[in-house]
């Protein structure tokens, strides 16, 4: 198995656990799959288009958008897959971060190895930049055989500063489940 179907597994299992408790307490739920997860010919895969899990992480106060079009979290950097479940509980909303938090750094840009990120910046005001030419990001894994076989080569990744820090050392980070226990 690839990291890629054990993420879609456990991303599934969460996302169904959150399903069950809002059915269970008689709220209102609309759960979206991974981008990648994609099941066309459903309700939901007409949504894809219009919906984006990154701008609703940005609402939800979870992270901003980078440089390198990645979400990227003050916890665990851009190394993030994401579901979404839309629902009518009252639920406490934190504050939705309105601005990217990158700041003078330019790592991912300046180290891609394609060439594909601009260096533009996410904003609220400024919500879809251009941040990434996609064709030189196929190109570069097509021609490379340093990321053959992977989904992309992962540079902007590994170099963001905010990936290297570790979650463990971040005490404001709280996991709360589904039954309201942390």
């Amino acid at each position: 198995r690839t990291l890629n179907a054990d993420t879609l597994r456990i991303l599934g299992k969460l996302q169904k656990k959150a399903e069950r408790f809002l059915r269970g307490e008689g709220f209102r739920f609309l759960c979206i799959p991974p981008d990648s997860d994609r099941i066309n010919g459903t309700f939901i895969s007409k949504l894809y288009k219009l919906f984006s899990h990154k701008v609703a992480a940005t609402c939800s106060g979870l992270g901003w958008i980078g440089r390198n079009g990645l979400l990227i979290s003050p916890s665990y950097g851009p190394r993030l897959s994401l579901v979404t479940v839309l629902t009518d509980a009252p639920l406490e909303p934190d504050s939705p971060i309105e601005e990217s938090l990158c700041g003078q750094c330019r790592l991912c840009v300046h180290l891609c190895p394609s060439g594909a990120l601009s260096g533009e910046e996410w904003s609220r005001e400024n919500p879809f930049p251009e941040l990434i030419d996609f064709s030189k990001c196929v190109s570069y894994k097509e021609t490379s055989k340093a990321v053959a076989g992977k989904p992309n080569c992962g540079f902007c990744i590994n170099i963001c500063p905010y990936g290297r820090r570790r979650p463990e050392e971040d005490t404001s980070t709280v996991v709360v489940t589904a039954e309201g226990g942390e």
